[in-house]
């Protein structure tokens, strides 16, 4: 069994670190699941500017994903929706109707140029074998902007879960700079269906937020909602109006779907109903307001980390800083090995030293003539020649030493040189050259991701206690001893569904429950009322006791002023026996007392309010030193 026991827990441990790592949860660099990231990087692969069916695309791609075809598919469909990264071709479903795109086969993409300049640098990206090792992979692009906050993202991992909004790319850009400055800077949700959200509690990402329709009430008998809260669709959100409108809860004459390119439901009201009477229903009872649960889980330093939307605008500050250094320190090598060639040439032409290999018989003689003749002109090159400079040299056409042209060389070298020179001010200027960089991109995008699509607004959520009415009725089955809406019998108050209900049985048990169905309550029900704390603080209830083994009789008056739902209380003390339950303050009784030899007056009248109130858990007070037999009620 500990054998078993090990094997378990070590293949789960292994199992759950996948998921998290390698499947749900984005990762930083790139703000890329796996799948995505592989997407994309067969699209950087293959791309020559033309369209290329989405089921060659998927075929493609499972060279580096190992689940199939349809995980990819979905994956491309959904990041072609967010409009940056993938140009699209055909039907790739509605995300305003929910409506599912066309079949792969059907449909095309090509990558944007625009991907090129965000995430794609394949000499300081480091790559790993695929799956099955006969291709290489990026471990993560080194994204120059948060895609992470731009596109968002859902996952679901073992333990754990993700859900960060989606944001503008021109406020993440501009966010960026202000970051790059050092100037302050906040950042709300942007989502394509547009709405209005409430960030007052978004708590810079690890809060909530509450969305709303954006509706059009300018007509007092139709509702038109224009746009969409996040996460919802038009039929998703035509079925929550249609079932409050089943359960009473909102009244409408008819509802319809016109969306095309834009939302258009149209909701018309019944006679005598006007848009002010039912705006507020429609936010309570249906998904046209929605609260939203923010967690920015994601993958840092090869572990899960939760982080807030300033802290990843900062990480991504230093790495665009990073990323520019490391790109422009490469092209610099790049340019001194083209320098140093470059000289190469000219000193082996015009020098020349071709001709000291004419007499060469020997590779390695050759060799040692090309080096040797360099020798007098070692002050100017770069570094040492070696072999392989050598064999570049050696490779030269004699056609194009023939037609050298020297002007054209130094032109080159002159080129190089400037480029160095302006290599070396930007390394100097990494901050101001990093906003430039932004700027740059900021004209790239496409108007879609400029314009902002959601509302920023101050939301006050309705109640749903404020709105719903007290039209449902609670009814009593005196024969069956049933309580509740859902029975036939003589209607004892009008509730709603939030109401707490107090009923009070004759053997002297209370109980408060949510508004009953239908319960069991016994065949006499003494009392049942609201359980709120305005109407209990007026209710004074009268408890006559007796005391089984005295025969002696008590009485109590106490109100009921707190309480655990669906928990059944005494009024009386443990063990005794309850004569009468009365809530009017005012009344009169009569005690009967057990007839005796020597008793003479057999009967006595009370006055209830000659008796002080008490605590609900307080003993009652004794009414007479004699044995009762029975208590009647006046009224």
């Amino acid at each position: 069994m500990a054998y078993v026991k090990n094997l378990f827990d070590s293949n789960f441990i292994q199992y759950a670190s996948y998921v998290i790592r390698d499947r749900a949860i984005p990762e930083i660099t790139d703000g890329l699941k796996p799948v995505q990231r592989r997407i994309l990087h067969t699209l950087l692969e293959k791309d020559d500017g033309r369209f290329t069916k989405v089921a060659k695309v998927c075929g493609d791609v499972m060279t580096y994903h190992p689940h199939g075809d349809a995980s990819i598919y979905t994956a491309l469909v959904n990041l072609a929706n967010k409009d940056l990264f993938i140009d699209k071709q055909g039907n790739y479903g509605n995300l305003y109707t929910g409506d599912g795109p066309a079949a792969p086969r059907y449909i095309e993409c090509r990558l944007r140029p625009i991907t090129r300049d965000i995430i794609y640098n394949p000499k300081i990206t480091e790559f790993v074998p695929s799956y099955d090792g006969r291709s290489k992979e990026p471990v993560c692009f080194r994204a120059k902007l948060p895609l992470v906050l731009i596109t968002g993202a859902e996952g679901i991992a073992v333990g754990m879960s993700t859900q960060i909004m989606s944001h503008n790319a021109l406020e993440v850009i501009e966010a960026e700079k202000k970051c790059l400055r050092g100037e302050e800077f906040h950042l709300f949700p942007d989502f394509q269906t547009g709405g209005l959200i409430d960030c007052s509690e978004y708590k810079d990402g690890l809060g909530k937020i509450v969305a709303r329709a954006k509706m059009d009430t300018s007509d007092d008998k139709k509702i038109v909602i224009t746009e969409l809260p996040y996460g919802s669709t038009t039929e998703t959100l035509m079925d929550s109006i249609e079932k409050a409108a089943r359960n009473g809860k909102v009244k409408i004459g008819s509802i319809n779907d016109y969306t095309a390119s834009s939302v258009n439901i149209e909701i018309k009201l019944p006679r005598g109903v006007y848009v002010k009477d039912v705006v507020d229903s429609l936010y309570a009872f249906t998904d046209c307001e929605k609260t939203v649960y923010c967690n920015l889980l994601v993958i840092k330093d090869n572990m899960p980390v939760q982080m807030t939307v300033t802290e990843v605008i900062k990480y991504h500050s230093n790495q665009l800083i990073g990323v520019l250094k490391d790109e422009l320190e490469v092209e610099k090598a790049e340019l001194m090995e083209k320098l140093h060639l470059r000289t190469l040439e000219r000193i082996f032409i015009e020098e020349r030293i071709y001709k000291n290999i004419e007499q060469m018989k020997t590779e390695e003689a050759v060799n040692k003539a090309v080096k040797t003749g360099f020798i007098p002109f070692k002050d100017e090159l770069i570094r040492e020649v070696n072999n392989d400079d050598v064999e570049h040299l050696l490779k030269i056409p004699i056609r194009r030493i023939s037609l050298y042209d020297i002007n054209k060389n130094r032109k080159e070298v002159q080129a190089i040189n400037a480029r160095l020179k302006e290599i070396a001010r930007l390394l100097k200027h990494l901050v101001e050259y990093a906003i430039s960089y932004l700027d740059g991109i900021e004209k790239k995008l496409a108007p879609s991701m400029i314009k902002r699509r959601t509302t920023l607004t101050n939301i006050k959520t309705v109640d749903i206690k404020t709105v719903v009415k007290r039209d449902t009725p609670l009814k009593y089955d005196e024969k069956n001893g049933y309580l509740g809406t859902g029975v036939s019998g003589v209607e004892l108050l009008k509730i709603t569904p939030f109401d707490r209900i107090l009923y009070v049985r004759k053997s002297g048990i209370f109980t408060v429950t949510e508004a009953p169905s239908k319960v069991f309550v016994g065949p006499e029900l003494r009392y049942c009322n609201y359980a709120d704390k305005e109407t209990l603080s007026k209710v004074l209830f009268t408890i006559i006791y007796r005391d089984p083994k005295t025969q002696f009789a008590y009485i109590k008056r106490c109100k009921i002023t707190a309480y655990i739902m669906n928990r059944d209380y005494f009024f009386a003390p443990d063990g005794m026996e309850v004569l009468h339950i009365d809530h009017r303050k005012n009344f009169k009784f009569t005690v009967n007392y057990v007839q005796k030899p020597r008793i003479k007056n057999t009967k006595e009248t009370f006055k209830a309010n000659d008796f002080l109130e008490k605590g609900l858990k307080a003993q009652g007070t004794r009414l007479a030193t004699k044995e009762v037999q029975s208590i009647e009620a006046e009224g």
